[in-house]
């Protein structure tokens, strides 16, 4: 998120102008603090309505969207789980600081919307192409391509990395670089 782009909610906003620039209706005036809790209560409902929407694996605390492209399970297979549980590792990070979606199961779905979702910093696509996931834009494997506030890489599937050790190579300079180790 730049600093153009900031959100502030209606509370700090009440707190920073405290006296209206234009008051159209002085005898109704809004108590934002009032209308607050029912906002709250919209954005709460809308989320659960997505969560129950996107089954996805991992807690996404350090907002890192790891996208897959597995018919065979719901998530991921166990082998390329384990795979890619050593890849977080090697990168300090675990299944905790990360959130994975098998887009598999949600072809329709782009870029916007589960960035929006999981308010993801970085997106990892393995074997999902950028055009197909709805960016405006290609770019090859291996290559970190910076767009809408978030930072996103594209490489093979987890299971063509899994056995050769050249990709896997070019994965590991991409990911000490996006995560400064």
């Amino acid at each position: 998120m730049g600093i153009n782009n900031i959100e502030l909610p209606a509370i700090v906003i009440e707190e920073l102008y405290h006296s209206s620039l234009i008051e159209e209706n002085p005898t109704s005036s809004i108590n934002l603090k009032e209308r607050a809790p029912a906002t709250i209560k919209k954005a709460e409902i809308s989320v659960e309505k997505n969560a129950q929407q996107w089954k996805f694996l991992g807690n996404n605390s350090q907002q890192i969207l790891i996208l897959i492209n597995s018919k065979e399970a719901v998530h991921l297979p166990d082998n390329e789980l384990a795979f890619l549980t050593g890849v977080l590792t090697a990168c300090n990070l675990s299944l905790a600081d990360v959130a994975i979606v098998n887009m598999a199961n949600y072809p329709v779905d782009t870029y916007k919307e589960l960035t929006i979702f999981f308010c993801s910093k970085i997106v990892l696509l393995f074997d999902i192409e950028p055009s197909t996931f709805g960016l405006p834009m290609s770019f090859p494997h291996y290559q970190i391509q910076a767009f809408a506030g978030n930072s996103f890489l594209y490489s093979p599937s987890l299971q063509s990395l899994e056995n050769d050790k050249i990709e896997k190579s070019k994965l590991w300079v991409c990911l000490k670089r996006l995560f400064n180790l």
